[in-house]
This record gives structure tokens, C-alpha cells and sequence, in this order.
């Protein structure tokens, strides 16, 4: 019996991810720091706080299991955001604004998609491409100011709650459902695992990887879209540098919880917990007063950290 017990350690431990280790030293040491860390209030806070980078990071673990990478999200999720605040403010239609954003992420997602599966370019190359369009085409329209005169109606999204929960994280919980949806109960799920694992089954089924390819950048576009009306709603205006870095962000919350840059191995759950990872992270150095550059260095820590973790647990 003790002996079964003794191998049975090893083999659970073996099972628990680096990000959820990572996860619970986080909140023991930002815990015995802050008495406001584990308050009930900040941890909610954590959490609608963290919405826009789990709308973000979904789509992401699907580029990223296709062997490709998304620079330009971040810009992307700005400009939708400025075409968003542009369209409410000149119509009063929270309905028209959320369909300029909807289509200004759908268009890039759909112009990377087509860069990466028909021309070939490398997705760093692509996507750092439309990172610079994005980005400068958002402060050409506006002339690098905010557009602000924000409907209430907007600003509401991210303040209010339905059937009791904070609106931000019940769109974030629908946005996983979906995803989760298609990459594990869905013939595209199916797709997206055989891009990076084995593209030649596809091709024996008759599934061409190229529209594959560009659908998963598409789907990345129309999500950044979709997240610039939590962003929006979160500022209460559309500023032309407000996504940048979230790239960072997303892509760091998808390598922390798991999923890997090549074969098609990707972990849709681990990379939600990689999400609260880095927004717990982000917010005990708010209250330790860290200055914003000292946590992007912490977050490139905290990806070395759990993929290390991983890697010692792999070991035979």
C-alpha cells in the first residue's frame, strides 16, 4: 500500500500544470504582502480586469497551435476600439459602433490570415506588418488624441452586472464556451490541431490548410474586435496607444498555461488559467507600486518560471 502511495505522489504531481503552481505561489506571496490582495472585492477585480486579455488570449492558443504567432492584436483591438468610439459618437448607435469594431478586427484577421496561408510569409513577418499599419493608421485618425464623449450606454457594459455577475465576466465566460466549443467539439477544432501537428491528414480529408488558416486568423481579428468594446467601455474612451503591448500579454498568458509553439499542442483551459496568472501578477505589483516596465519584465519572468516548471516535470 505505501509503495502504491509513493508512486501515485509523483504521478499527480506529474499531471498539475506549471501555471496552476505558479498560480498558487502568487497569491500565497501577494497575500502574506498586501493585506488588500486577497480581499473579495480585488479579487473580483482581478478577474473583470482580466476580460479583454482572455478575449484576446482564446484566439491566440488557436494561432499559436497552427505553428503561427499574432503581433498585431494588440494594434488591432486599438484601432477597433477608435472605429468603435468614432462610429458611437457620430451616430449615438452602440449597435453600429460595435459593428465598426466587429469589422475593422474581422478585415485585419482576415488580411493576416491571407499574408500567412497565400502568400507565405512568415506569421511574425505578416502579422509585425499589420502591427505598423494598425497602429499608425489609429493615430493618423486621430491625430494621437483620444476620441472621447462616450455614450452612458457603452461605459455601462463594463459597470454593471447580469444575473448578478459583472457584464465583463460574463462575456468573457461565453466567449470561452464558444471557443471551447469549436476547438474541441467541432470539424475546425479538428483543423486547427492537424495545422500544427499534421497537415497532411488534412489535405487526405480534402480540408484545404490554407482556408483553415486564414478562418483562425480571421476568428483572432473579429475577437480583437469584439474586446475593443470592454476596452472602450473600461476607459470610456478609445486612445491610439491604449492595446499596445497586449500582444505581450496574450501570447504570454498562452506559453504560461501550456499550450506549445509547435505540433498543434494547445490547452484551452490552460491558457484561461495562464489569463489569471498574469492579471494576478500585474495586480499585486499595482499594490507593491511597481512601475509598469518593472511588470512587463516580471510577466517575461513568470513565462521562464512555468515553462521551466513544465519542463522538470516532463522529465522521465
Amino acid at each position: 500500500m505505501k509503495a502504491a502511495r509513493a508512486s501515485l505522489t509523483p504521478s499527480l504531481l506529474a499531471r498539475v500544470p506549471g501555471v496552476a503552481i505558479v498560480l498558487v505561489v502568487l497569491f500565497l506571496v501577494f497575500g502574506l504582502i498586501s493585506p488588500h490582495f486577497a480581499t473579495p472585492a480585488n479579487l473580483a477585480n482581478i478577474l473583470v480586469q482580466s476580460t479583454v486579455l482572455v478575449l484576446l488570449a482564446l484566439p491566440m492558443t488557436l494561432v499559436i497551435m497552427t505553428e503561427g504567432l499574432d503581433l498585431s492584436i494588440g494594434a488591432v483591438l486599438t484601432l477597433a476600439s477608435i472605429a468603435l468610439a468614432m462610429t458611437v459618437v457620430s451616430s449615438g448607435s452602440a449597435m453600429l459602433g460595435l459593428l465598426a469594431g466587429l469589422a475593422v478586427g474581422f478585415a485585419f484577421g482576415l488580411l493576416n490570415g491571407s499574408l500567412v496561408a497565400l502568400l507565405n510569409l512568415p506569421p511574425f513577418i505578416a502579422t509585425l506588418g499589420t502591427l505598423g499599419i494598425a497602429q499608425g493608421l489609429a493615430l493618423v485618425v486621430t491625430d494621437g488624441q483620444s476620441v472621447v464623449g462616450i455614450p452612458a450606454t457603452i461605459e455601462q457594459i463594463y459597470s454593471r452586472t447580469l444575473v448578478g455577475m459583472p457584464i465583463p465576466i460574463v462575456l468573457g465566460a461565453c466567449a470561452y464556451g464558444i471557443v471551447h466549443l469549436l476547438l474541441y467539439h467541432t470539424r475546425f477544432g479538428v483543423a486547427v490541431f492537424a495545422l500544427g501537428g499534421n497537415r497532411e491528414a488534412l489535405h487526405l480529408a480534402g480540408v484545404s490548410d490554407r482556408v483553415m488558416l486564414i478562418a483562425v486568423y480571421s476568428l483572432t481579428g473579429f475577437m480583437a474586435g469584439f474586446a475593443a468594446l470592454l476596452m472602450t467601455a473600461r476607459l470610456n474612451a478609445a486612445h491610439p496607444t491604449a492595446g499596445i503591448g497586449l500582444e505581450f500579454d496574450a501570447i504570454a498568458a498562452v506559453a504560461v498555461g501550456g499550450t506549445s509553439f509547435e505540433r498543434g499542442n494547445g490547452w484551452l483551459l490552460g491558457s484561461l488559467l495562464g489569463v489569471v496568472a498574469v492579471g494576478v501578477l500585474r495586480n499585486g505589483l499595482n499594490l507593491m507600486a511597481l512601475p509598469s516596465s518593472a511588470q512587463v519584465a516580471c510577466i517575461g519572468a513568470l513565462v521562464i518560471v512555468a515553462l521551466f516548471i513544465d519542463a522538470l516535470r516532463s522529465r522521465p
